[in-house]
């Protein structure tokens, strides 16, 4: 079985992008339990608007899906970052893996395939990969966020954030001061919609906030959405 809980500096942040929503799903929960940060897409435009605004240390890629297909996504990311890609298809014979390995992918999985191979592959072609420089923590009135391992701390006590809440404290932290749009954290996050993101922001300021009611950090920009301001 592939090691599980690595240490802090080698957890990895994972994008995984596939139109099937069950290996999402599979590959999502199987990642996170080997201890990494794992986010998924559905589709071409979706991972695009997430490596706009993430910094990813692998990418599990499917070839077939609607629309842009990962072969075109593949050789646009190559044109500009050099990230790891695991190209995941139901296409196995010899010229698809060429196809896939001649376009920049780090590696190929034909599909149906095992969990724990794909974890195995993916940790080989980590533990090539130099660490990236930690980044400096977020302060929050006493609190820090660490955006490397989107943990957020109260000292040396972690506090506790579910997924949605960890996505929309990342996403907000990494534009600290820069207003977002309800819609595109919805799009961003598992929230799925505007309303769940008020949601999630109520339950985060309780957690971060001296007081809940008078917001200091998460912030509310009428007609916009919200942002997050530092110490």
């Amino acid at each position: 079985m592939a090691s599980t809980d690595p240490a802090p500096e080698q957890r990895r942040n994972i994008l995984i992008v596939d139109d099937d929503d069950r290996i999402r799903d599979l590959v999502r929960r199987f990642l996170h339990k080997e201890g990494h940060r794992v986010t998924a897409a559905r589709d071409a435009p979706a991972a695009r608007r997430m490596l706009a605004t993430f910094d990813f240390d692998l990418i599990v890629l499917d070839i077939m899906m609607p629309g842009e297909d990962g072969l075109s996504l593949l050789q646009s990311l190559r044109e500009r970052r050099s990230t790891p890609v695991i190209l995941l298809t139901a296409r196995g014979d010899s010229v698809d893996r060429i196809e896939g390995l001649k376009a920049g992918a780090d590696d190929y999985l034909p599909k149906p395939f095992d969990p724990e191979e794909l974890a195995l592959r993916v940790g080989a072609i980590l533990r090539r990969q130099p660490d990236r420089l930690e980044i400096g923590p977020v302060t929050l009135s006493g609190y820090a966020f660490h955006p490397q391992r989107n943990e957020l701390s109260d000292g040396a006590e972690k506090i506790r954030l579910t997924e949605a809440e960890t996505q929309l404290l990342s996403i907000l932290a990494s534009r600290q001061g820069e207003p977002v749009s309800r819609a595109e954290l919805a799009d961003l996050t598992s929230a799925g919609a505007d309303r769940s993101i008020d949601v999630q922001v109520t339950r985060l300021r309780r957690k971060i906030e001296p007081d809940p009611k008078e917001p200091v950090h998460l912030q509310t920009v009428r007609g916009v959405g919200y942002r997050l301001v530092a110490d």
